[in-house]
């Protein structure tokens, strides 16, 4: 366990990941009561809103109301999602923290199903957001990479693929004169196993051992935790979550099937390890009944149901 970190940083994900595909309108004031609970837990990022067509994606066709209405936590970072320019420059307009990133995926049959975008052609609308970052001295923090362990449309994704889009990262950043913090690895619908993260991570750290790598796990298969922890064993250190375990991906997860890891659950076991999230499990709890709640059918998280401790064992 030498490598397994004192300490991770935690990305949560939950009302942006689990709005857009929610069964049943969700009122405004409720996505924002839940995105401003999740502030009282000691969470610093979260990813409140999705920036995109309300055709495609209708359950976040309130976005900009709800950026507008959070009352924000000091120290806080309040995020969003964006696919294109046109989302961007909707995200600068409003009353959010602008994290620049570069968004490429490692699946073109994805990828055109997600963005309507060949992979030559979302490198070009990388370079446009990367303009508008310059332009507004927007800091470039991550390059994220979508289907990293695996696609429902093309299977298994060879791990050169995944090193040929890590070098793009890294090429685009250069092009525009940016350093970038590191590469944010997406297991976007859940076929990532330990085995996957240990190769691609391993590769990874081979080609470019002084990048920083975080994760954005999915828990489709059941596997999610598990992944956590193989990277967790190889020293990663930055995780997105999704309270309660909201989400999936609209044009991927099968009706039903669980979202992202769940921010509850791995808290728990990191803290359990002796692993620091600086977050309060209790209200963070408390946070994923609400979005229970809010959703009005159960959630996969565990640990907002079975307690810290086995009943028996409580004073």
């Amino acid at each position: 366990m030498s490598n397994v970190p004192k300490s991770v940083v935690i990305h949560e994900e939950g009302p942006r990941e689990g709005f857009q595909i929610a069964a049943k309108p969700i009122a405004t004031k409720l996505k924002v009561e839940l995105i401003e609970a999740l502030a009282e837990t000691g969470i610093k990022q979260i990813d409140s809103v999705a920036l995109v067509d309300p055709k495609r994606v209708p359950g976040w066709a309130d976005a900009d109301d709800v950026a507008r209405l959070i009352r924000k936590h000091p120290g806080v970072r309040y995020t969003g999602l964006w696919l294109n320019l046109r989302g961007l420059e909707r995200a600068a307009a409003l009353p959010l923290d602008i994290v620049g990133v570069i968004r490429l995926t490692a699946s073109e049959t994805f990828c055109l199903r997600n963005t309507n975008r060949t992979l030559a052609q979302t490198v070009d609308e990388q370079r446009k957001w990367l303009r508008f970052y310059r332009e507004r001295n927007i800091p470039l923090e991550w390059g994220y990479i979508m289907t990293a362990f695996g696609c429902n449309y093309e299977g298994d994704i060879a791990p050169a693929k995944v090193r040929a889009m890590v070098a793009e990262i890294l090429s685009l950043a250069d092009e525009f004169g940016y350093s970038i913090d590191g590469v944010v690895l997406a297991d976007t619908v859940g076929m990532g196993t330990p085995l996957k993260v240990e190769r691609i991570i391993g590769m990874i750290r081979d080609e470019w051992p002084e990048l920083r790598l975080g994760t954005h796990l999915h828990d489709t298969r059941g596997t999610g935790l598990a992944n956590a922890w193989a990277a967790l064993s190889l020293g990663v250190q930055q995780f997105d979550t999704t309270v309660a375990g909201l989400g999936g991906c609209p044009f991927a997860s099968s009706k039903g099937a669980p979202g992202n890891i769940c921010t509850e659950d791995f808290v728990y076991m990191c803290e359990e390890m002796g692993i620091s999230t600086g977050i309060d499990l209790a209200r963070l709890i408390e946070c994923a009944r609400l979005a229970e709640s809010i959703v009005g059918h159960p959630l996969p998280g565990k640990v907002m149901k079975a307690g810290v401790r086995p009943q028996s064992l409580v004073a």
